[in-house]
């Protein structure tokens, strides 16, 4: 079993139903990452029956999978209610409605497919998330997920860490921390979804400088949501101690890289 941590829902829906009207402007590597995902999940055969996509956000996963089309079962779910709003909008052939990962408004056995994409790595508890993904997926049915790993943002992270130490201060991170590929795993394993595809690789995104890199995770409400973060905003001290490191450390002719490891599995039921 892997370990739970401590994330704040109630911040967690507030970070992403604000932000549900920039998203897509913003968020070009989950775009990226929606088109991987399912280009994998084409590879393993056509999705047919009642799908449920979990944490949908706008709707763009299920959209690339046909969702958009009559006559194609999905179901749209998201913690954040302005998000659930916005996938209802984009795609009118879908039903829609709030549900949280950890605890899916489901009856036993409903789906004949489910997926996710950019969502499990603000999940507190993965083994039990992917327990309820077990629990209403019907068996011999696939789950396909991707999610950000571990090294998502490296270069942000250690970047402020060293900041805060060289003034100081305790060792905490306004930067999210996510599970690592051997954790995602583990948990897929526990509910009893058997892997049949498994990878873990980097997308990286240029910018231009740290202050727009920061506002474009604002504008996608990606916000530390941990129940341990700390408190207020760092000082003007650390966060331009902090935009001289990551330019010392990491700046090449592209700009400023900011990296997402990305950990993408599709998983059967028997």
């Amino acid at each position: 079993m892997g370990p739970v941590r401590a994330i704040d829902g109630r911040l967690l829906r507030t970070h992403f139903s604000t932000h549900a009207g920039d998203y897509d402007s913003y968020a070009w590597v989950q775009k990226r990452v929606v088109a991987t995902l399912a280009a994998r999940l084409a590879v393993t055969g056509p999705l047919n029956g009642l799908v449920l996509d979990i944490g949908t956000g706008t709707g763009a996963l299920a959209a690339e999978l046909g969702g958009d089309k009559a006559g194609r079962g999905f179901v749209l779910t998201d913690i954040a209610h302005g998000m659930t709003l916005a996938a209802a909008h984009r795609l009118p052939c879908t039903l829609a409605c709030d549900g949280d990962a950890i605890k899916l408004p489901f009856l036993n056995k409903s789906f004949d497919a489910v997926v996710s994409s950019n969502v499990y790595q603000w999940v507190a508890d993965l083994p039990a998330a992917f327990c309820e993904v077990a629990r209403v997926l019907r068996p011999g049915c696939r789950f396909a997920v991707a999610l950000f790993g571990e090294r998502t943002l490296f270069e942000l992270r250690d970047a402020h860490r060293l900041a805060v130490a060289e003034f100081g201060g305790a060792h905490f991170s306004h930067v999210q921390t996510f599970p690592s590929a051997a954790e995602v795993a583990g948990a897929l394993e526990s509910a009893g979804l058997v892997c049949r595809d498994f990878a873990c690789f980097p997308e990286i995104d240029w910018h231009p400088d740290v202050p727009t890199l920061l506002r474009q995770l604002k504008h996608i409400g990606a916000s530390n949501a941990a129940a341990d973060r700390p408190k207020g905003l760092a000082s003007r001290q650390v966060m331009q101690r902090m935009i001289t490191l990551y330019n010392n450390m990491h700046r090449r002719p592209e700009g400023l890289p900011a990296t997402y490891e990305v950990v993408c599995a599709i998983a059967e039921k028997l």
